[in-house]
C-alpha cells in the first residue's frame, strides 16, 4: 500500500530509499505536523500560525500541505480527548510522560482513528518520527500505546470514555470539548445536556470553515472578486469563498480585499447601517486590523474616518498593513483602551471588539478549546466591562458603541451589558437583530450568531446609544 504522503517506494521518504541512504529526507509532513504541534502546547502558539509557517519553510505544496494542515488542526482538536484515550490504551497518566512523548502520540492517535491512513503506516511513521525526534528510547512505548489504540476506533473508544460520565461529561467526550464549554453552551442556548441539539452545536466547532474573503467597499465589489475565481454567497453582502491559499489573490495581498469571518462582517456592518451623527468612527482594540480594515472603508464611503487603536505595538503595526489601501487612510494609534489617548465624546460611531476566550471561533482555532481555562473570565469580564466603559465615554452623545465577542458564553456576553447597564443611567440598549437582516440571530435585544445554524463564528453584537 502507497504511503499516505503519495511517496513512491523508491522515493526519498519512502523505507527503500532510506534504507539505501539514512540522511535522505525524511517525513516531512510529519515532522511538521510535530514541530507545530509542540510549539502549540508547549510555547502557546496559534496552530494556524505557526501550521503555515513551517509548512511554508519546510516547501511542502498541494496533498503535503494539506496532509500536515489536517494533521496539525485535527490533532489540536481532539488533544484533550486523544489524552484520555491514551492513558485509557496506556494504563498510565499522561503526566507520567514526557510533554514531546505525548505530542507524538496525539498525533498518532488522530492519525489512527480520524483518518484513511492505514494503522500500520500511522504507527511505523510515529515510531520513526520518535526515534528522529525524541531518541530510540521511546520508540518501544510508543509502538505498544499506538498498537493499544489502533484495537479500537474512535467511536468505541469514545463510547468506553463516555461510559461513566454524567450527561455534560459525556456530550464533551463525544464532541471533543472540555466539559465547561459544554456546559456553557447548554446554559447560553437553555438545551438539556441530554437533548441531541446540543451535540450538533457543539460538532460544529469541529468542521474547518473555507477562506472567506469580504470585498472592502469602494475598493473592489464580490463581483470583481468572482471574476478572479472565487464563489459568491454566503450570509453576508460582502462575502465570497475561496478555496485555496487566499495570499496568492492580488486583491489580498494589496489590501482591497481580505480574510474575514462573514460574522465579523455582519457586525461592522450593523455599526454602519445605525442611525448615528456625523463624525469619526474609533475602533478601540483593533488588532489585528480585519473589521478596522472594513469600518474604514465603510467610514471613507461616508466621508468620515476611522481611528484604529491597539494596545501593543506589533498588533498595531499589523492594523497597519491591513487599512493600507484606504483612501483616507484610517489613524492607527498604539494606545490602551482604558486609558483613552483622546478626548471623550469626540467619536460617533464606536467599536469595542475586547478580547475574550474565542470560544465562538473553535472552528477555526482548533486549540482554544483546550487552551482556555473558566479561570480566564475571572480575568477577562472586568477588562471587557472597563472597555466597554471605555467606548461609551468615548462617543458622543447620540452617537453609537458596538460591543463584540467572539463569544457566546454569557459571562463575556450579556452579563457585561447587564452589569454596564446597571453602572450607567447615560446608555440605551437598541436592537440589533433589525440591523443584521441577513440572519435570524436575535436573542431578545442581542444578536447571538452560531456555526452550527448562521455558518459564522459565534459572534455577539449589541448595540448601545449614548444618550
Amino acid at each position: 500500500m502507497s504511503d499516505p504522503t503519495g511517496a513512491r517506494e523508491d522515493q526519498p521518504g519512502s523505507d527503500r530509499s532510506r534504507e539505501r541512504n539514512p540522511h535522505l529526507r525524511r517525513d516531512a509532513v510529519r515532522s511538521v505536523a510535530f514541530r507545530a504541534l509542540t510549539e502549540v502546547t508547549g510555547n502557546g502558539a496559534y496552530a494556524n500560525i505557526v501550521g503555515g509557517q513551517l509548512i511554508s519553510q519546510a516547501g511542502l505544496e498541494g496533498r503535503d500541505a494539506a496532509l500536515a494542515t489536517e494533521l496539525i488542526n485535527g490533532t489540536c482538536r481532539g488533544l484533550g480527548t486523544y489524552e484520555r484515550i491514551i492513558e485509557a490504551a496506556s494504563g498510565r497518566s499522561t503526566d507520567s510522560l514526557e510533554a514531546d512523548v505525548v505530542d507524538l502520540l496525539c498525533l498518532g492517535t488522530h492519525q489512527l482513528l480520524a483518518t484513511r491512513i492505514p494503522a500500520h503506516a500511522a504507527i511505523s511513521t510515529s515510531v520513526d518520527l520518535a526515534r528522529q525526534q525524541i531518541g530510540a528510547r521511546v520508540t518501544g512505548l510508543v509502538n505498544a500505546v499506538l498498537r493499544k489504540v489502533s484495537q479500537r476506533t474512535l467511536e468505541q473508544w469514545l463510547d468506553r470514555l463516555a461510559a461513566d460520565q454524567d450527561p455534560i461529561g459525556a456530550v464533551a467526550v463525544r464532541t471533543l470539548h472540555p466539559e465547561w464549554i459544554v456546559a456553557a453552551c447548554a446554559d447560553r442556548l437553555g438545551l438539556d445536556p441530554s437533548d441531541p441539539a446540543l451535540q450538533t452545536v457543539l460538532e460544529a466547532n469541529n468542521i474547518a470553515p473555507e477562506p472567506t474573503l469580504v470585498a472592502r467597499p469602494g475598493l473592489i465589489t464580490v463581483d470583481d472578486l468572482v471574476a478572479e475565481g472565487a464563489e459568491s454567497g454566503g450570509p453576508s453582502p460582502l462575502q465570497a469563498m475561496w478555496r485555496g491559499n487566499p495570499g496568492r489573490l492580488a486583491a489580498v495581498r494589496d489590501g482591497r480585499a481580505g480574510v474575514q469571518d462573514p460574522g465579523s462582517q455582519l457586525v461592522a456592518l450593523a455599526l454602519e447601517r445605525i442611525d448615528a451623527p456625523q463624525g469619526p468612527w474609533l475602533d478601540l482594540c483593533a488588532g489585528p486590523g480585519g473589521k478596522a480594515a472594513l469600518l474604514g472603508a465603510l467610514a471613507a464611503e461616508r466621508g468620515e474616518r476611522l481611528v484604529a487603536s491597539e494596545r501593543t505595538m506589533h498588533r498595531a503595526d499589523l492594523v497597519t498593513s491591513a487599512v493600507k489601501a484606504i483612501r483616507p487612510r484610517p489613524a492607527v494609534v498604539c494606545a490602551d483602551g482604558t486609558q483613552p489617548a483622546w478626548r471623550s465624546g469626540q467619536f460617533a460611531r464606536v467599536l469595542a471588539d475586547v478580547p475574550c476566550t474565542g470560544l465562538g471561533a473553535l472552528r477555526r482555532r482548533p486549540e482554544s478549546r483546550w487552551r482556555h481555562q473558566p479561570e480566564d473570565l475571572d480575568d477577562l469580564a472586568p477588562l471587557q466591562r472597563s472597555l466597554l466603559a471605555s467606548a461609551i465615554d468615548s462617543c458622543m452623545f447620540g452617537g453609537v458603541v458596538a460591543y463584540v465577542t467572539c463569544s457566546p458564553h454569557r459571562a463575556e456576553t450579556i452579563a457585561v451589558i447587564d452589569q454596564i447597564l446597571q453602572q450607567r443611567d447615560d446608555v440605551t440598549v437598541i436592537p440589533a437583530g433589525p440591523l443584521v437582516p441577513e440572519l435570524d440571530a436575535a436573542d431578545g435585544d442581542f444578536v447571538q450568531m452560531w456555526p452550527h445554524r448562521d455558518g459564522t463564528d459565534a459572534m455577539f453584537l449589541a448595540l448601545l446609544r449614548r444618550n
